[in-house]
């Protein structure tokens, strides 16, 4: 049996109407082209033995972290904290026009071995990105003499915004600043009186 044509044209609105809410609905059912969820960024530490961020010095505590300051010093780095068994040090660079970078770092000295005789310095090095963000303030004046005249003024103010953080992995990085401590141990064990 056909359907004559003024018929056909009547029920075709309710067809499309059936047919949208067939595809939004297929829309919210997991889709099995979706990427798998990513794990956690703790699932990646693995805490091996070679991905060690401590060396073992042959001085004292004391010595040990001179070293670590005076090589931080040396390069340039802002001492922000400095004592006994620790050293915190901070140095800002700006690779571009609108990108800021801060290393950080943090050195810990602990005695080890017999009569705690030599250290052990852990260093982690923290690498900040910041980004500026510049916001429009606009003020108006009104003088009330002259009748409702308003003159805008207006003014910027950059301010610097914290984009990324990461602790700076294991490797030639550290192990350069572990070759820098060691020689500034050696100066000062050139230093000491004999």
């Amino acid at each position: 049996m056909l359907m004559n044509p003024p018929a056909l044209r009547a029920l075709l609105p309710a067809c499309y109407v059936a047919l949208s809410a067939a595809l939004l609905a297929g829309c919210g059912l997991s889709s099995p082209l979706k990427s798998p969820p990513k794990p956690s960024v703790y699932q990646n530490e693995k805490f091996q033995a070679d991905e060690t961020f401590s060396r073992l010095f042959d001085a004292g505590v004391g010595e040990t972290c001179e070293a670590a300051r005076r090589a931080l010093l040396s390069q340039g780095y802002v001492i922000t904290n400095a004592n006994t068994g620790m050293v915190m040090g901070a140095k800002r660079f700006q690779p571009d026009g609108e990108e800021h970078v801060e290393i950080s770092f943090n050195v810990v000295c602990v005695p080890d071995g017999r009569n705690s005789q030599i250290a052990t310095a852990f260093v982690s090095a923290q690498q900040d990105r910041y980004v500026i963000k510049k916001s429009a303030n606009a003020t108006s004046i009104g003088v009330s003499a002259l009748g409702s005249i308003s003159v805008p003024l207006s003014s910027s103010q950059d301010s610097l915004v914290k984009i990324a953080s990461e602790t700076i992995p294991a490797g030639a990085f550290y192990d350069r600043y572990f070759a820098l401590m060691q020689r500034m141990l050696r100066e000062q064990a050139a230093d000491q009186p004999q």
